[in-house]
């Protein structure tokens, strides 16, 4: 009682004095780079929590079938989630450049090849100084200037080397696998999202995570609006997006992007209640606290548990 009472004088002595801050900071420069941060810990705010006991006690020694496309690093490398939770996957790691593929030897099951649309030979643009931005299509250096690159760091962007390499559909690559089923689709791939969505017609993912181009900075790209809409057609929604990049424009030119199952309608009701372990276990996993309460309750989905988790990105 007296901490909810100390936090609500706090709050309001802060509201208070929240112009002078702002004053301050803009005088001194600082002022998007304090909101860029504190926006970068809000976001992250609800790995405070650990809930392996509960996802435990949900998944009973199951574990949640995943995809990484564009596994750099190896599975979860960009830490999107808490790795406290990689406990609970069965990664699969899609990594297309061959000698980046064979550093993930930790990993049980590697995809070394490409993802796309049909089986075809496809180039990869190699850019050697970053390779995290190689891509099925070619940097535009006139396209530098929006996504804020500075001139001394062009040369990141080099085509250092292009190989043809073998792609296939998600569907023929997990069924050579004998994949029945998956939970969770991450996809970053620097424009080829799209592409790689169109491969997949036998799988549900629970929770899809992939990366937008609202503007690209490659050659050809599909238009944002196209994969967004595909993804709708597949019946998902929107719940999350995040900037990934600095921009020149006030909104972001590349984000991540989360989808589930459209709730709003029966099938994505459906799929969502015959899975309900692995959909709570993975909104818990993303700390998507606020929008799973939501959900359940629409469901008629009970636990005690989540009901009293506060989701620390609405404080």
């Amino acid at each position: 009682m007296i901490k909810k009472k100390f936090f609500k004088i706090f709050r309001s002595l802060f509201k208070l004095f929240l112009p002078i801050i702002s004053k301050i900071l803009l005088t001194l420069k600082l002022q998007r780079r304090v909101i860029n941060s504190l926006e970068e810990k809000s976001y992250f705010s609800n790995n405070k929590y650990n809930f392996t006991l509960l996802i435990k006690d949900l998944l009973q020694n199951k574990k949640l079938t995943a995809v990484d496309v564009g596994a750099l690093g190896g599975f979860n490398s960009e830490n999107f989630f808490s790795k406290k939770y990689n406990f609970f996957f069965e990664g699969i790691c899609v990594e297309p450049i061959k000698s980046e593929a064979e550093k993930l030897s930790k990993e049980k099951l590697v995809i070394n090849k490409g993802l796309w649309s049909k089986k075809e030979r496809k180039k990869i643009f190699i850019l050697g100084n970053r390779l995290q931005s190689s891509s099925m299509y070619k940097p535009e250096v006139e396209r530098f200037a929006i996504h804020d690159i500075k001139k001394k760091d062009y040369a990141n962007y080099n085509i250092t080397d292009t190989q043809e390499i073998d792609c296939d559909t998600l569907d023929n690559s997990l069924q050579s696998l004998k994949i029945d089923s998956l939970d969770y689709l991450k996809i970053d791939t620097q424009g080829a999202e799209l592409e790689i969505l169109k491969g997949m017609s036998e799988y549900t993912p629970l929770l899809i995570k992939l990366e937008a181009h609202v503007n690209s900075m490659y050659e050809s790209v599909p238009k944002w609006n196209e994969l967004i809409n595909h993804i709708f057609e597949k019946n998902y929604i929107v719940i999350d997006w995040k900037n990934v990049t600095s921009h020149s424009t006030r909104i972001p030119v590349e984000m991540d992007m989360i989808f589930i199952p459209d709730f709003n309608n029966e099938s994505g009701r459906k799929l969502i209640a015959n899975q309900k372990e692995k959909f709570i276990s993975l909104l818990l996993i993303f700390g998507q606290i606020k929008i799973l309460k939501v959900i359940m309750k629409m469901l008629d989905i009970r636990n005690s548990e989540i009901e009293k988790i506060e989701d620390l990105y609405f404080n």
